[in-house]
């Protein structure tokens, strides 16, 4: 565990995160009181591609194409 006062803590900040990053806990102190603690933030559970293969990209509509005239007169209803 590192400590730092604040006035350190300003003046180190870059390597405060590094330590941090490498799993390192940091006190910041005021007067010497332990005031804050640094720690990592909790990484989010949801992943990129996590439904990968569960969609038929061929049966994903294209956005972009023009609406034919049945659509077009649903949507005007």
């Amino acid at each position: 565990m590192l400590q730092m006062n604040v006035a350190q803590a300003r003046a180190n900040l870059s390597r405060l995160l590094a330590a941090v990053d490498a799993g390192e806990e940091v006190i910041i102190a005021r007067d010497g009181v332990p005031a804050a603690r640094l720690v990592p933030v909790a990484k989010s559970g949801v992943r990129l591609g996590l439904l990968e293969g569960a969609v038929d990209p061929r049966t994903i509509p294209d956005f972009l194409e023009p609406l034919s005239e049945d659509e077009l007169e649903e949507w005007s209803a």
